[in-house]
């Protein structure tokens, strides 16, 4: 149970973290004004809330592994929003970080 709540809370911060960096893109590279800045700050703070609530302690840890998640929902991002379509080298690098973060976040360690 303790994975699923990690990877919900993992996909949760995704998007807030992507999606408030893609509203201040948005607001200043589309020059859509300060309303789409500002909701993109405050969701970059949402993200940073939402990643305390994960089970495992560890910031370095807790960092480090959703750096794959978000390199893997930044290309989902994108096709979603953008048009952008991966190429097989940007999905097998998607791949790779994911399979990066099982291993920082749910190899099996002592004492646990």
């Amino acid at each position: 149970m303790l994975v699923a709540r990690s990877a919900f809370l993992f996909v949760v911060a995704a998007l807030f973290e992507i999606g408030g960096a893609w509203l201040v893109w948005q607001g200043v590279r589309e020059h859509r004004g300060w309303a789409w800045i500002g909701a993109g700050v405050i969701a970059l703070g949402i993200y940073g809330f939402v990643a305390t609530l994960q089970p495992d302690g560890e910031f370095g840890r807790i960092l480090a592994a959703y750096g794959g998640v978000f390199v893997a929902g930044s290309i989902a991002w994108g096709m979603v929003t953008d048009g952008y379509r991966p190429d097989r080298w940007d999905v097998t690098g998607a791949l790779i970080c994911l399979a990066g973060m099982a291993v920082i976040m749910y190899a099996p360690r002592g004492g646990r």
